[in-house]
This record gives C-alpha cells, structure tokens and sequence, in this order.
C-alpha cells in the first residue's frame, strides 16, 4: 500500500514516541513489583504516585483520587456496578442515557437483572441530552447520573456542568465517561461537579490496556477487584508500572499540546465537513455542529452501505469505521444513529472519521476525491438511488 491515512483516532491512537521511551525502562531496569518492600520495587511505587499527581492536576483532582484500571470499560463497569452496590439500601434506580457507550448501556443491563431500574434520556437531533426531561426523571430513590462527557460516535459535548449541578442539587451522584473528551477539552471535576470520571490511555497516545476512575473523596464505593490491597484497597492486582508512566506522560503530552493541537483539528475538521457537504449531494452531518469533539466528522450518505464504503476506503489506504471499534462486528445500525432520529436505511450509510494532530490538508484532499468517487460508484448500483433520482426528474 503506497499511502496510509489513519482517520479512526477515536477507536485507538498511536502511541507517541516520548511516551514509548518514558515506558522502556520500567519493563526492563525498573521492572520490580511496587508492593514489595525492598528499595528496588517499592522505588516504583513513588513512580506511580507521579503518574497519579500528574493526572489529578488536570482535572483539578486530588491525587489519592485517581485509580489506574486497565481502561474505560472497566472504569465505567466499576463506577456503575459498585455505585448500585453501595447505594443499593438508599435506592435503585439510575438514569444515563440512550447514546452511551456499550460499556455504560450493558452494564445497566446488568444492573435491570440485579434488580435495579434504568431511565434512558432520550437525546435531540444533535445527540444532546434534554435537562429538563433529566430533572423530570429523577426520583426519590435515584442514587446515580451517568452521562458521557462526549460522544464517540459523533463527537457531541454534553452539557456537563448543567448536569452536575442537577444532580448534586438533588443529592445524587454524577458520573461520566470521558473516554473520548480527555485531552481533547479541559476538563475540570469541582467546576463540572463530577464525582465520578471514567478516562483510558490509548485514545491520546499513550499505551493500550491502561485508564483511570476518578472518584470524589466521600464517595463510598466497593471495590470492583478483589484480592490485593492495590490502589488503596480498591482495585487488587499488580500495578501496570509500564502503562501508567506511559499514561502520565502522554497526560502530560495532550495538556501541553492541547490548544494548538485541537485549534489545528478545529480547522482541518471544519474544511473537511465544507468538502464533503458541498461536494457529495444527499448526505447529513451527524452530531452537534459546535459542540463537538475538536476531531470528529460523522457522515450519513443516502443511498450506500457503510461497510461497502469502509471497504471501498480501505483500498485506497483510507482507514475509518462506520461507529464504535467496541462494535464493528454488528451488523445493526448505530444505536447513536438511532437515537438521534434516523431511520435504518441511512444510519447504516454511515461514516465517522477522527483527525489527529498528524493529519494534513493534503489528505483531506485525497480522501474526499476519493470519498466522492467511492459514494458515487456504489450509488450507481443502488436500485434505490435510480428510482431516487426518477422521481427527481
């Protein structure tokens, strides 16, 4: 393959040089077990603290509130599943809403066979949650909020802050998964009135297989793992040293670069939604126009099957996906695509490219060309785009 473009940077991203180099030494010089008692290993354990000062910094956090996890879904299963566990005595009812991750929409499941009950918000055109319709769904024995931080599908910012400020007016927690929102927006957990933020590694290059939960001191849930006094007896199991200097480092690489690099995204995001609407007929921009992700673009086109145009964009050396990477293999629409009112037939013509600080103009331009020339050859042998175009005329 001559050319690669990656534009799939909300399914994983690669992994910065610097933070390579920071993760080395820890596999091979420093590779002792932080709970052992020797100087060697227990040197470790002031590494990790690092890591975790760095990280609570920029959420405005404190550092014996940040607990390393192997990534977002375990984060969001243990905020969620915990949560109920603890609170279960002052009641069982949650509310989320229906565009979140599958990490957040099966675990409540989970819970609905647990004996809890789950209210689903439903969301606008955009992907926004209704305030009003979330103060009208909490009751008496509402004991959690979880609402994602932005969408990882079409990369709508909820309003965080309002909703914090609902839930803690009436006494319940608020938890979000920010999977896709930190480092990409500042975040702040007194200001938004967070008590609970789910965050994973390789979505702002650092390594796979690390992430984080914040949890507010004072609130009181369980522990998700059992069997070791990790993290503070909270999450058993022997620290990941290698994955959370990586993710410190690349902590400390997304705040640095963050305005210049989202700023770039910002503007390359914006010509190519212009390049696309004016150049392909029949297509949707999906997500909030403004408040979305610095690097996402969604695409309904009318007409295609989303697999077909992935296929048809792989050739060329183009990589994007038609959702989320947790859920690729379904062959059902976008439940995101659903809830913000599409039908079936163009949700499944879908598209979603996510930019990185890598990207060029000049791909832009190479994979528009391409993007026109793949949407209209597989419109041609679309029986339901001839007969679109008969009754046009």
């Amino acid at each position: 393959m001559e050319r690669l473009i990656y534009l799939d940077n909300a399914a994983t991203t690669k992994t910065a040089p610097e933070v390579v180099e920071a993760m080395l030494p820890y596999f091979t010089e420093h590779f002792g077990n932080p709970s052992s008692v020797y100087g060697f290993a227990a040197a470790n354990k002031e590494v990790i603290t690092r890591q975790r000062e760095i990280i609570a910094d920029t959420l405005g956090a404190k550092s014996n509130e940040i607990y390393f996890t192997a990534g977002g879904s375990e984060s969001d299963n243990w905020a969620l599943i915990a949560t109920a566990e603890a609170y279960a005595s002052k009641g069982k009812h949650l509310i989320t809403s229906k565009i979140e991750h599958h990490a957040i929409l099966h675990t409540c499941e989970y819970l609905e066979k647990k004996g809890f009950e789950v209210t689903y918000l439903d969301v606008d055109e955009n992907g926004i949650v209704d305030l009003e319709q979330l103060k009208s769904a909490i009751r008496e024995d509402t004991i959690l909020i979880s609402i994602m931080y932005a969408n990882n599908e079409i990369g709508t910012i909820q309003p965080i802050r309002e909703i914090g400020a609902i839930a803690h007016e009436h006494g319940i927690l608020f938890h979000t998964d920010a999977v896709q929102a930190f480092g990409q927006v500042p975040i702040n957990v007194d200001e938004d009135q967070i008590d609970m933020l789910s965050a994973s590694g390789h979505k702002l290059n650092g390594p796979k297989g690390i992430g984080f939960l914040y949890i507010r001191k004072g609130v009181k849930i369980r522990s998700f793992i059992h069997g070791g006094a990790q993290e503070r007896r909270r999450r058993a199991g022997t620290e990941n040293v290698p994955g959370i200097v990586g993710f410190g480092k690349a902590v400390e690489r997304a705040v640095s670069t963050m305005e210049a690099r989202t700023k770039k995204e910002r503007e390359l995001r914006d010509y190519l939604i212009e390049r696309i609407e004016k150049e392909i007929p029949y297509c949707r921009l999906n997500g909030d126009r403004t408040k979305r992700l610095p690097n996402n673009v969604n695409f309904s086109f009318r007409f295609i099957e989303g697999e077909s145009l992935l296929i048809m964009l792989d050739m060329k050396g183009i990589c994007a996906s038609s959702g989320s990477a947790c859920t690729s293999g379904s062959l059902d629409p976008s439940h995101v695509l659903l809830a913000i009112g599409l039908p079936h037939e163009i949700a499944h013509g879908s598209l979603r490219m996510t930019l990185s600080e890598e990207t060029t103009k000049e791909d832009l331009d190479y994979v528009v060309e391409n993007l026109k020339e793949i949407v209209s050859n597989l419109r041609s042998m679309s029986p339901l785009y001839e007969d679109f175009v008969k009754k046009q005329k």
